[in-house]
């Protein structure tokens, strides 16, 4: 009852919106659109999504008709709420919610601004949809970070076919990491490997739990999380020393600790979402009825430092992570 409640409120206040977005865009094309962006940490994959949907707006839009409210909620959940609260009250014409925990608190928030999100994996876990179809069906859309994780368990096999553990490492406080790994687990068991999950309620505990990982397994599989994308630095002073290799959910996990991954750019869901947002703000899209897009291109790449220095040989095809300098 209470979701069909937000969905008529949503549908009556995006109708409205999108009345006034009509009469404005086609009158005035002077007018500055002001968007807030919350974004739940920084990290290289989150900075990138930031960063290309700021390029997309700004170029379609113009600079001068655009100003972005750019937020860092520090990793810390209770600080996206007072964030998206600021910015409900200055009344944004857009929120982007740039990873799972800052997507959540802007849907908490406000049933009438429209929210897109990206950097996020599963929507309908992140909002607790049930029987989902693509769309939200509420004033929120966006992209999803979300590569095949059947293919992320290929890697595996073709990197490791001799390991028998593989050890999953993640966030226990987030629910994207949880869907991932509920996902993967029967790819990664159908190789014939034994399973077993490792998780960490936040920074605090993450060299105990991985130490405890590295003692179990032969591989470790770290899916795209926020909280371990935070901490590479942790996770490789642990699993090097220990030579036990990891497969990492996307570039910056692997850039840091990780010898290969399956990835995709994250500057291009980002742009993707700008082009969303435009098409919100300008052509009167809606947004309740907006699929969720997901990268388009894949590519399988891995770390030359790591894998030199764990002996490892990169199966043909994969691409070196280019390097910094």
């Amino acid at each position: 009852m209470k979701k069909t409640i937000r969905k008529i409120a949503c549908v009556l206040a995006l109708a409205l919106a999108m009345v006034s977005v009509f009469g404005v865009a086609f009158a005035d094309e002077s007018k500055t659109y002001n968007i807030g962006i919350i974004q739940l940490v920084q990290h290289p994959a989150l900075d990138a999504a930031t960063e290309g949907f700021e390029a997309a707006l700004t170029e379609k839009l113009g600079e001068e008709n655009v100003k972005f409210d750019y937020q860092n909620a520090q990793g810390d959940s209770s600080n996206c709420a007072t964030i998206v609260n600021g910015f409900v009250s200055n009344n944004v014409d857009l929120i982007l919610a740039n990873a799972t925990a800052a997507l959540q608190a802007a849907y908490t928030g406000t049933a009438t601004i429209p929210i897109l999100g990206t950097s996020i994996t599963d929507y309908a876990t992140a909002l607790d949809i049930d029987d989902f179809a693509g769309t939200t069906g509420y004033n929120v859309s966006g992209t999803s970070d979300l590569a095949p994780l059947d293919q992320q368990a290929e890697i595996i096999h073709t990197m490791f076919p001799d390991a028998k553990k593989v050890g999953l490492l993640y966030c226990t406080a987030e629910p994207n990491s949880v869907y991932q790994l509920d996902v993967i687990t029967p790819y990664i068991e159908s190789y014939g490997y034994e399973v077993q999950r490792f998780g960490f309620a936040d920074s605090n505990d993450i060299a105990s739990v991985v130490t405890s990982a590295c003692d179990y397994a032969d591989v470790l599989y770290v899916p795209t999380d926020n909280t371990a994308a935070n901490n590479t630095e942790v996770i490789s002073n642990i699993c090097v020393p220990a030579k036990v290799p990891v497969i990492a959910g996307e570039e910056g996990i692997c850039k840091g600790c990780g010898v290969a991954t399956l990835s995709i750019s994250y500057y291009d869901i980002g742009y993707k979402a700008g082009e969303m947002a435009y098409d919100i703000l300008v052509n009167g899209a809606d947004i309740t009825t907006m699929a969720i897009e997901y990268a388009p291109n894949v590519t399988k790449e891995y770390n030359a430092e790591m894998c030199e220095e764990l002996g490892i040989t990169p199966p043909e095809g994969y691409v070196a992570i280019a390097t910094e300098g």
